[in-house]
């Protein structure tokens, strides 16, 4: 039985809900961030991020730095990319158009390729011939946009841009994705993957956590103009992560030491079964919770299944029910959904996250709770008998 106080189950596209031991690990007594008990936990949170992406090339670098996902854009943007250089955004929703900005503040030339619909992705006929019109920097995809639920498929993707333009960096948003679907930072020859704590990985939020292969690590270096960001400058954090993971005291920004160590704590939790195990269980639930999706009449805003993300669920509402009245009603039960934030479609859906510990857990019902709270919504507004 779970030692937190009784509250609703969170089960929005992150946070999500945290095991008892994560949170505990949380109240940890203050201690120096270069005191040599916290470095060693900082330097094996380190290398058990290596083995989270799946790398075991030493010349990839991982980043754990205070701040959210969003901190990841800036890592990208202010050191891949330099003034004038050209970007290609793979867009699929409301987080994939978050990147493109973040880009064009630190001067990038972007160019989005749009999918056709909301709900799809592009193709790789149609982002290869983008490739061949126009020399890019770095290629960005959002793995799963939180907005849509899309999947955008990372392998076929990355051979064809090996094949068409090997000189493109491949950098992967995966804030939505990492920890409950399939990312082989090696075998596909990513660039970078960027993600953040409190999603799948299971950790409460405030943590940029990031991946950067030896080829990206190489193009911050021989960079000629200046890095735009002091903060987010990979210059002055690499020398940090390098000793750190050495398990060496060093500065450059106090790091937290508690969520450091929460964060040590759920990848100790990810890490003990093989992550082949953890994929095939999200992608088990989530079938579960599409079926019943579709067994009470409603359709998916992701309407290919090779474009439904295994992490959450985003749920177009019939035209007699509005989030604003159905939300409520699953509070009242218990159960936390997301509205929509696509700009396009924002009223008629809503969002059910499904991973972490709510996933992994077989014996917390708060998946099969959000189901069953769900139908009798659904029954109180009239759409169901």
């Amino acid at each position: 039985m779970s030692s937190q106080p009784p509250h609703a189950a969170l089960l929005i596209p992150g946070p999500i809900e945290f095991d008892d031991a994560v949170l505990q690990s949380m109240g940890h007594y203050s201690e120096s961030h270069v005191g040599p008990a916290f470095v060693a936990v900082f330097g094996e949170t380190l290398a058990m991020t290596r083995k989270l992406f799946q790398t075991t090339d030493p010349a990839s670098q991982p980043f754990i730095l205070s701040g959210s996902g969003t901190l990841g854009w800036d890592l990208v943007a202010a050191n891949i990319v330099e003034p004038g250089e050209a970007v290609l955004v793979l867009n699929t929703g409301y987080f994939s158009d978050g990147f493109a900005d973040c880009l064009r503040v630190y001067g990038a030339d972007v160019t989005s390729l749009t999918a056709p619909a909301v709900g799809a992705r592009p193709q790789l006929p149609e982002i290869e011939a983008a490739l061949k019109a126009k020399k890019y920097k770095a290629l960005t995809v959002t793995h799963v946009d939180t907005s849509t639920a899309v999947l955008s498929e990372l392998k076929d993707l990355s051979a064809m841009i090996k094949r068409t333009s090997p000189e493109t960096l491949i950098i992967v948003d995966g804030v939505c994705s990492v920890a409950c679907e399939e990312i082989q930072f090696d075998a596909w020859s990513l660039d970078a993957v960027i993600t953040a704590s409190q999603k799948a990985i299971g950790c409460p939020a405030g943590l940029s956590i990031s991946m950067f292969s030896g080829r990206a690590i190489e193009t911050v270096k021989a960079r000629k103009a200046p890095v735009g960001s002091y903060f987010a400058s990979m210059k002055n954090w690499l020398p940090i992560m390098q000793n750190y993971e050495n398990k060496k005291p060093s500065y450059f920004a106090t790091p937290s030491p508690q969520l450091i160590r929460a964060l040590h704590t759920a990848l100790t939790q990810v890490l003990a079964k093989p992550l082949s195990e953890r994929f095939a269980r999200h992608k088990e639930v989530s079938d579960k919770v599409k079926a019943a999706v579709a067994r009470l009449g409603l359709k998916q805003v992701a309407g290919k299944e090779e474009d439904q993300a295994h992490g959450m669920t985003a749920i177009y509402l019939p035209d007699s029910v509005k989030a604003t009245e159905l939300l409520p009603i699953l509070s009242k039960a218990g159960i936390v959904f997301a509205g929509g934030i696509h700009k396009e479609i924002q009223p008629k859906y809503i969002r059910f996250g499904h991973m972490g510990v709510s996933v992994m857990d077989p014996s917390r019902p708060e998946i099969y709770n959000a189901i069953k709270a769900l139908e009798a919504g659904l029954v109180q507004l009239g759409f169901l008998v």
